[in-house]
């Protein structure tokens, strides 16, 4: 393992203990013990060799460590651990919900979300409304994050030292709503979840491994945005979405390519 790995692997890890002891918790969720898959291996391998439940949902949680995410957010308080903290209007927690068979994962708050303190709310919030919609689910049903909870000047993408102060904090999210699938929206989340500088157009189309949970990465609604409605890139993401509905076992709403 790389030093600089190491050393982002240690500081999650001293911060993400620092909150816990805040949040008085007392012990660390075991299913954020279990081992990361390689990102080049495709959930579906894994999972033929996994039995009940547990093996996707994260069941073996005991009660007693199980925070909620009003106690998370509680724990972040005004948060100022990195310098996002300064140049925010809004801390952008999470929305949706807490028990959520699908969540989703962004990047970080853009102008709209650090202004309304909640994520997705924008432009790429519509287009995420729309594949959601898509997939025949209402955005109360499914729960929505980023990476980082401030938004980056610029909407640059955030820096690593940002993502590692502010990624427990995403772990205790995941951990807390126990979702059946991840969604990774965009390249900054999918490789800060899978620990990959793989490009997402080499990660998309595939589940991969989270601490037991199938993660599907998939292009952001940024980028619809910008290719447009009826593109391929829309049809792709479509076909990510498709294999989601899949693995939980939900109808697949026919959809018709408009030439």
């Amino acid at each position: 393992m790389a030093p600089s790995t190491k050393a982002h692997l240690f500081a999650s890890l001293t911060a993400y203990l620092q909150d816990l002891q805040e949040s008085g918790v007392d012990g660390i969720p075991l299913e954020l013990m279990k081992p990361v898959i390689s990102d080049t291996t495709p959930y579906a391998e894994s999972a033929q060799k996994a039995s009940g439940p547990s093996a996707t949902t994260g069941q073996d949680i005991p009660p007693e460590l199980h925070e909620t995410v009003e106690q998370i957010r509680k724990s972040i308080g005004a948060c100022q651990r990195c310098k996002l903290g300064a140049t925010r209007k809004n801390l952008v927690f999470g929305t949706g919900n807490p028990k959520a068979r699908l969540l989703f994962v962004g990047e970080g708050p853009g102008a709209d979300e650090d202004a309304q303190g909640e994520p997705f709310v924008g432009d790429a919030g519509k287009i995420l409304n729309r594949v959601i919609a898509a997939m025949e689910l209402k955005r109360e049903e499914v729960y929505i994050c980023n990476v980082v909870k401030c938004r980056p000047p610029q909407n640059r993408p955030p820096e690593s030292d940002e993502v590692s102060t502010c990624s427990p904090f995403l772990l205790r999210q995941i951990a807390s709503v126990k979702p059946e699938v991840i969604v990774a929206l965009g390249t900054s989340a999918a490789q800060a979840l899978l620990q990959t500088k793989t490009p997402i157009s080499k990660l998309r189309s595939k589940f991969h491994d989270f601490h037991g949970i199938p993660l599907m990465p998939t292009y952001h609604p940024s980028y619809l945005l910008r290719s447009g409605g009826n593109s391929d890139s829309f049809w792709s993401v479509w076909d990510d979405m498709t294999q989601v509905l899949q693995l939980l076992k939900l109808p697949v709403p026919e959809k018709t390519r408009k030439r």
